[in-house]
């Protein structure tokens, strides 16, 4: 199965799907101080991800995180896709921190299984890269 231009432009990569999970630190000010700050993990998926694993959630009926990210995400525009809100909570210390980061590994494993779905049923070979190492210098 090939890609249309459509889906070629809702799946967000040149030569794949491309999704993302962001850690946030909010800092919410009131009048002239910072009156609390909160740590937020969200995930956007791609339109085209979305889409297919929508139509294909026979195959994910006994996985319980998709189906969770499934009930939380909201399009939020071409530009953002589905957005899921994975956790939040108020920074009071470094424990808050942990939590943060399992929540945001757990939706980036997510979001992979469900790109390894979109890549198999398009035949999108890997464009694996060693973010490990830098960049040559020119």
């Amino acid at each position: 199965m090939k890609l249309t231009k459509q889906q070629t432009q809702e799946i967000w990569g040149e030569d794949g799907p491309y999704s993302q999970v962001q850690m946030i630190v909010e800092t919410r000010i009131l009048d002239d101080s910072v009156s609390r700050v909160f740590v937020n993990v969200d995930a956007q998926i791609n339109p085209l991800t979305y889409k297919i694993i929508k139509q294909n959630v026979d195959n994910f009926k006994d996985d319980e995180k998709i189906l969770q990210l499934f009930d939380h995400a909201q399009f939020h525009g071409k530009s953002y896709g589905y957005v899921a809100t994975a956790f939040s909570e108020e920074l009071t210390g470094p424990d808050v921190l942990k939590r943060a980061q399992f929540a945001a590994d757990r939706a980036k494993d997510v979001i992979i299984k469900m790109h390894k779905f979109v890549m198999e049923l398009f035949d999108i070979k890997s464009n694996k890269m060693d973010h490990t190492k830098s960049a040559p210098r020119q």
